[in-house]
C-alpha cells in the first residue's frame, strides 16, 4: 500500500461522515491502544493543600438569587440593571425562577456590587 501524505489523508476524512468518522477513531484507539480524548491536567499537591489554595485564589463568583422577598418589582427592576440584556420578561422568568444563578463567573467587585444593589431592592443574595 502506499504511503499517503497528511493532506491526502485530512481530504479523506472530509469524504467521511461524522458516524464514519467516530468509527475510525474507535477503531484506531483498539488497534493502537491509545485514546483520542484530551488529557486531564494533573494536580501533584499534598492532599490537604489543594482545597485550601483553591478557596484563597478563589477570583471568579457566582451571584445567585435566593428568593425576591416582598418587592418583586423593584427586584425585577435591579436585575435587568445588574444583568445585561435582559428585557422585562426574561427579567421576571429569572427572578421567578429562584433560585437562580444571576452572574457566573464575575470578579468579586462585580458581585459585591450586584449582592449589595439587589439587597437594597429586597431580594436574598449568596455569593458563591
Amino acid at each position: 500500500m502506499a504511503k499517503l501524505s497528511t493532506a491526502e489523508l485530512i481530504d479523506a476524512f472530509k469524504e467521511l461522515t461524522l458516524l464514519e468518522l467516530s468509527d475510525f477513531v474507535k477503531e484506531f484507539e483498539t488497534t493502537f491502544d491509545v485514546t483520542a480524548a484530551a488529557p486531564a491536567a494533573v494536580v501533584a499537591a499534598a492532599p490537604g493543600a489543594a482545597p485550601a489554595a483553591a478557596a484563597e485564589e478563589q477570583d471568579e463568583f457566582d451571584v445567585v438569587l435566593e428568593s425576591a422577598g416582598d418587592k418583586k418589582i423593584q427586584v425585577i427592576k435591579v436585575v435587568r440593571e445588574v444583568v445585561s440584556g435582559l428585557g422585562l420578561k426574561e427579567a421576571k422568568e429569572l427572578v421567578e425562577a429562584a433560585p437562580k444563578a444571576l452572574l457566573e463567573k464575575v470578579d468579586k467587585e462585580a458581585a459585591e456590587a450586584a449582592k449589595e444593589k439587589l439587597e437594597a431592592a429586597g431580594a436574598k443574595i449568596t455569593i458563591k
